[in-house]
């Protein structure tokens, strides 16, 4: 079982995009590799090497779909509403068609059809995670407020990083608390692996609703 937490950007700014890659042993899930700039063509390639001998989960931070007619998903008021109870700034959850977004969104739904089409000799599954929320409904009281701080404050995002190793992420490199990206992919790797793991659960899930909604979305 290989899990990959995306770290997505928009389209014209690949250089922040970073792949985690993690494999899981015996219960946990044990690092392999950190990407980071990757472009589309990265990304799809990885999961089609991966998934030659391995069942592949693929959670990304971006919105996979977007409401008909704009404005929130049902999703994005469910989601704000659960992290707003964490005590999390629920400015996090945005529209997927707001100006800031909407090309994040565009890159987002392009990548997904392209990893679908993909032959693979493995299965290869889509979960749309917020990495904020899936950090926030595990951390303590105590370190939230580094959760809360950490794209801003450097003392913070080390605090983070520290806390990502004791959630079962082994192995984690220095490399992987060098920015925010490369935490927020582990951390979706974090909550595609309680999503994709028969043995788990995530904390907080809004099921697909296809057509308009393929993808689980979920911390």
């Amino acid at each position: 079982m290989i899990v990959m937490g995306i770290d997505l950007s928009g389209p014209s700014n690949p250089k922040d995009t970073v792949i985690s890659i993690f494999e899981k042993v015996n219960g946990s899930l044990k690092f392999r590799q950190l990407i980071s700039g990757a472009t589309d063509e990265v990304i799809i390639s990885r999961i089609k090497r991966e998934a030659e001998n391995n069942s592949v989960f693929v959670g990304i931070d971006s919105p996979l779909s977007y409401q008909d007619g704009g404005g929130d998903r049902q999703a994005d008021k469910r989601l704000r509403a659960y992290i707003k109870s964490l005590g999390m700034n629920t400015a996090s959850v945005m529209s997927p068609t707001m100006n800031r977004m909407a090309y994040l969104t565009l890159r987002g739904i392009a990548l997904t059809r392209a990893i679908g089409s993909l032959e693979t000799g493995r299965p290869v599954k889509i979960v749309e995670v917020h990495p904020g929320a899936a950090m926030g409904s595990r951390i303590s009281d105590e370190l939230l407020p580094h959760l809360l701080q950490y794209k801003r404050n450097e003392d913070s995002l080390k605090h983070i990083f520290n806390f990502l190793q004791s959630t079962g992420l082994n192995e984690l490199p220095e490399e992987a608390s060098s920015s925010t990206h490369a935490v927020d992919a582990c951390a979706a790797a974090l909550g595609a692996w309680f999503w994709a793991d028969p043995y788990l659960e995530p904390n907080w899930c809004q099921e697909a609703a296809p057509p308009h909604h393929p993808y689980d979305f979920c911390c």
